[in-house]
């Protein structure tokens, strides 16, 4: 929880993706800030996910409906060219 504050307070623009369990990983939340940048952080269940989102006072989105924000998929390109 220490984490997810950190990074919302230092980073503006922050949205949360809930990605929904699978066979090998829990539910996780994924925080994406306006640059594109993000952490994923485990929660207990996605009503959880929502719970935390609210009380970091960002929006939350069900990445299954949603999908990423293409934002994040630049941020994530641009650090695989080097580019910061």
């Amino acid at each position: 929880m220490d984490h997810l504050k950190a990074f919302v307070a230092s980073h503006p623009g922050c949205e949360a993706y809930i990605e929904p369990p699978t066979r090998v990983t829990q539910t996780t939340m994924i925080i994406v800030a306006g640059s594109g940048e993000f952490t994923r952080r485990k929660v207990p269940d996605a009503e959880a996910g929502r719970k935390l989102a609210k009380d970091l006072g960002i929006l939350s989105f069900d990445v299954n409906l949603s999908g990423y924000p293409s934002r994040m998929r630049t941020w994530v390109e641009q650090q695989r060219k080097g580019r910061t």
